[in-house]
């Protein structure tokens, strides 16, 4: 399908409009796949397949979708809901904008980072208004158990990274000109910047669903040293000194506790803001402020320069 986007004897209305058929029917799962590959051509296909769903008056209607097939139609069906409404969102916002967020260039000469500031506060609700209609969608990591909502969770997480990026960049470009506003586009982009600092705590807790937990670290380390024949707690693998006047001890499974654990520190939290936040200078703003990168500070210090004198022999 994301071929026949791009050739040009395919008629586009047609492929989209027979989506819109299947997301009529009365079955979760028909309707679900419908919506699942209309959001895979969203992203992947054609340009020409989003500028279709952006110009059609109506879109999805599944605002009352309901599978009374069964306990698990029930479930669904809520997921279906939150789902074609944040695709009617990607497409309204292409059709105000004439493009697609998470198709746009980012970074310091991004569409979003050199954006005129009239166009910025009028863009910004807009994106806004986007990632909120994703962050709905709200799954459960033991959800993602189901092949079809796992499909959609994937195709949403990578739209969300893609849209904070240009989230980001935009909150930049804001604070970068914030000086030079006039009185009412001051307020306008003090008020977007209020609700991007709500934002990324939710942001945060939707990527958490996809992340890898830390806590197995300790198991992990305990199986591997089992396989490499050493015991718990004596990575050199040489019998313990211990081991002649205690009582001997055998090695349990390797969910046991170790007789030393692993200290290990959370993930880094890309989007975790503090409480307060200092004043800085707006030429300072690019570099430093909202860099979706952290910033890590050396901690160590140079070591003294030894003697002219001496040599490697101490000499």
């Amino acid at each position: 399908l994301i071929q026949a986007t791009n050739e040009t004897n395919v008629n586009i209305p047609q492929m989209a409009d027979t989506l819109f058929e299947r997301a009529t029917n009365s079955s979760w799962v028909v309707v679900f796949k419908a919506l699942v590959t209309t959001h895979h051509l969203m992203v992947h296909g054609n340009e020409r397949f989003i500028q279709y769903l952006a110009s059609r008056n109506t879109l999805f209607n599944l605002s009352n979708f309901l599978d009374k097939s069964g306990s698990h139609g029930y479930d669904m069906s809520t997921f279906i809901r939150r789902y074609s409404r944040y695709l009617n969102e990607k497409a309204f916002s292409y059709r105000q904008m004439a493009f697609d967020f998470a198709r746009v260039k980012k970074g310091a000469d991004g569409v979003m980072r050199t954006m005129a500031p009239e166009k910025l506060l009028k863009s910004m609700p807009i994106l806004q208004e986007q990632i909120d209609a994703l962050l709905e969608f709200d799954v459960h990591p033991n959800e993602l158990t189901n092949g079809v909502i796992n499909a959609a969770f994937m195709l949403l997480f990578k739209d969300l990274i893609k849209l904070f990026a240009c989230y980001n960049d935009g909150v930049i470009n804001l604070l970068e000109k914030f000086f030079e506003m006039k009185k009412g586009q001051c307020k306008d982009a003090l008020e977007i910047y209020k609700r991007f600092l709500t934002r990324m705590t939710r942001v945060s807790e939707f990527l958490k669903v996809a992340e890898a937990p830390s806590s197995l670290m300790e198991t992990l380390e305990q199986h591997l040293n089992s396989l490499e024949g050493k015991k718990p707690g004596n990575k050199s693998g040489a019998p313990s000194p211990l081991s002649k006047s205690s009582p001997a001890t055998t090695v349990t499974s390797p969910s046991s506790t170790p007789a030393k654990t692993i200290d290990t520190s959370p993930p880094v939290d890309l989007f975790a803001t503090s409480s307060t936040a200092a004043p800085v200078s707006s030429s300072k703003l690019s570099s430093d402020l909202l860099d979706l990168q952290p910033d890590f500070a050396a901690t160590g210090q140079a070591a003294p320069a030894a003697p002219a004198g001496a040599t490697s022999w101490g000499g």
